[in-house]
């Protein structure tokens, strides 16, 4: 797996593209006028490990409330900005560290060129977010999906480019995870700024990450995406820890625990589903990148997870708890959960 090397972006504190580690973003759902109700969801969204938190301005209202907001929480904050220009203008001068703008629907090259001015003057980096729902439908309509957001990424950009300004960052999302998945592939050979990846309106928790997993997945494995979001109907924060396994998949991010667990099959002797459950809800507290494994075979458990750190392979009535593929102790069943953590203590 080679990496599509991109121009460096500095976003807050955060650095994109170049080697910088592929960054973990999400979106608050609250309504940010709500300044308090804001703050409290991107704080919680920071304590689950997200780099870059993007908010939804759409009035002038919210547009204000950044600089409050900004006083309270360290993420570099990006404001997510369609259709009216002096929106976008008013959340600069609040200090925001980014702007979003979809090109298909601010199409006017005046108001356009105003807010890429103002960007400049700031060194505020812009998001050139094309979304296929929003795609003008007078835009190149005989050529494919993955086609015309390409060409509409790329039109934005020469108009920046023109007005000398290249402090910017691309995203070219669908529902459609092929459509999304050639996007991507087309825009990395036109063009070397970081890429944020993302499946548009991914859908509930289950569905949506799957989707989500395999699109991102896809292009990372192919070395293209500087950041990314996975965008669930849900609490942002499973956003962040669903972003963080894809990663942590194809071994480029590693933060927090890991559970390696089997489905459980006839041959197992105890409810090892159970056990994972309150294994998994015990490894919620911890920060610390350690691999634990729940097996539900005594014989096969240490040898099929034995690149975990620690591990409980359950039996009939007892259990073996082994590091590395190594056992250490076996232990009966009712003290599978507690001789487990206990040996995770040990380790964090």
């Amino acid at each position: 797996m080679i990496r599509r090397i991109t121009m460096p972006l500095r976003i807050g504190k955060v650095t994109i593209g170049g080697t910088a580690p592929i960054a973990v973003q999400s979106m608050t759902k609250t309504n940010t006028r709500d300044v308090r109700a804001t703050i409290n969801q991107i704080r919680s969204l920071e304590e689950h490990g997200c780099e870059i938190i993007r908010l939804a301005v759409p009035d002038e209202q919210s547009a204000d409330s950044i600089s409050t907001i900004k006083k309270s929480v360290s993420s570099p904050l990006i404001a997510d900005v369609h259709f009216d220009y002096r929106i976008a203008l008013a959340a600069m001068n609040a200090g925001v560290d980014g702007i979003r703008l979809n090109p298909g629907n601010i199409r006017d090259d005046e108001q356009m060129a105003q807010i890429v001015t103002a960007a400049k003057e700031s060194e505020i980096p812009i998001r050139i977010g094309v979304n296929a729902g929003s795609l003008p439908s007078d835009f190149e309509p005989g050529l494919s999906l993955a086609e015309r957001m390409v060409d509409l990424a790329m039109e934005q950009i020469r108009f920046m480019e023109d007005l000398d300004f290249n402090l910017i960052k691309i995203s070219l999302k669908a529902f459609d995870v092929l459509a999304t998945i050639q996007a991507y592939q087309m825009i990395a050979d036109r063009a070397s700024y970081p890429l944020h990846l993302g499946i548009t309106e991914a859908g509930l928790p289950r569905d949506g990450a799957i989707r989500s997993a395999v699109g991102i997945g896809v292009l990372l494995y192919q070395g293209i995406g500087d950041t990314i979001r996975v965008s669930l109907s849900t609490n942002p924060c499973e956003e962040v820890s669903a972003a963080y396994e894809i990663l942590k998949s194809l071994k480029l991010r590693q933060r927090g625990p890991t559970l390696v667990c089997c489905p459980s099959c006839g041959r197992s002797e105890t409810d090892v589903l159970k056990l994972a459950q309150e294994v998994d809800k015990y490894l919620k507290k911890i920060r610390e990148p350690i691999k634990v494994a729940v097996m539900g075979c005594i014989v096969n458990g240490p040898g099929e997870a034995k690149e975990a750190d620690v591990g409980i392979a359950c039996g009939k009535g007892k259990g073996a708890i082994f590091r590395k593929g190594k056992v250490v102790k076996t232990v009966s069943e009712e003290n599978f959960l507690l001789a487990l953590t206990k040996e995770i203590e040990k380790i964090v």
